[in-house]
């Protein structure tokens, strides 16, 4: 498994698959359907792109920020984990270095992951904490409509 770069791309007047406006390819992929947006760039792992090479995960594709970041930690995982298998087939004697380097971009990874994951985390109190501390009235007004007699 191996790090590769996917982009948003502009199609041309030809036929698109649904949906491809949104999605990521990689330059290959592109090539035949239009032209990449550079500035878009992101880095996956192989293992996330389907046969044609669309990036099938959602990686800063998602209009909701919580499902955006879920998402961008489980590709740091999984390209921590392609490191930690390549790592763990190679020998000492004769692949010492590159090990070495596979574990540290793997711990470098990881460590990427739970401070997404520690941020994710404060969200999600810090969004509890509004909604706990919010102005609940309109919650009021639905429990007094359902004991209303005039409620069906």
């Amino acid at each position: 498994m191996a790090d590769v770069y996917v982009y948003r791309f502009t199609g041309w007047d030809g036929p698109m698959e649904p949906g491809s406006r949104t999605r990521r390819a990689t330059l290959e992929t592109i090539r035949e359907i239009g032209d990449p947006i550079m500035e878009s760039q992101i880095v996956v792992d192989d293992a996330e792109l389907d046969s044609k090479g669309f990036f099938r995960g959602s990686v800063a594709n998602d209009s909701d920020p919580t499902e955006d970041l879920t998402n961008e930690i489980n590709s740091l995982n999984l390209r921590a984990d392609a490191r930690d298998s390549e790592a763990l087939i190679l020998d000492e004697a004769t692949g010492g270095a590159h090990k070495y380097m596979l574990q540290l971009e793997s711990r470098e990874l990881r460590k990427q992951a739970h401070k997404l994951q520690r941020q994710q985390k404060q969200q999600r109190q810090s969004g509890l904490a509004a909604a706990a501390s919010g102005d609940h009235s309109d919650m009021l007004a639905f429990a007094q409509l359902g004991s209303s007699p005039t409620a069906g």
